[in-house]
């Protein structure tokens, strides 16, 4: 047989009592005056911020990576109307280019189809180029 603790709890209300009301929701203090507040930093002098001259085109604003100076719409379209592997060329992926190339004139043109679903992939997704940088969009 266990008994329970013969003094009572203080935390706990005792019995046919309602419990304590919480604590009272307390905000924090504003900084002080001329301060930034909520993360935010005031823009430079200028009003902008320097360009940053690794990315001239920008960045990509989920990773970070700059973009590249080749546009996807070009790759894309080259790909499509010129099935013959240019747009790979284009953006710097030789060895797929050469490939789509081989494959078109090896095949009589029925290879040309690889290409022209390769352009319509390069619109549709973010592609990149040799370095690994993503096309920009326009």
């Amino acid at each position: 047989m266990t008994q329970g603790p013969e003094t009572p709890d203080p935390n706990q209300p005792a019995e046919g009592q309602a419990p304590p009301p919480p604590p009272p929701y307390q905000q924090p203090a504003p900084p002080p005056y001329g301060q930034p507040q909520g993360g935010y930093a005031p823009p430079p002098a200028g009003g902008f911020a320097a360009p940053n001259p690794a990315a001239p085109y920008g960045v990509h604003p989920v990773t970070g990576v700059p973009y590249s100076d080749k546009t996807k719409l070009v790759a894309g379209l080259l790909q499509i109307l010129i099935p013959l592997g240019i747009g790979r060329f284009y953006i710097g992926d030789t060895k797929t280019g050469v490939w789509q190339l081989v494959v078109t004139i090896l095949t009589c043109g029925i290879g040309a189809l690889w290409p022209f679903i390769d352009g319509i992939m390069i619109l549709a997704t973010d592609s990149k180029d040799a370095q690994g940088r993503p096309l920009r969009s326009s």
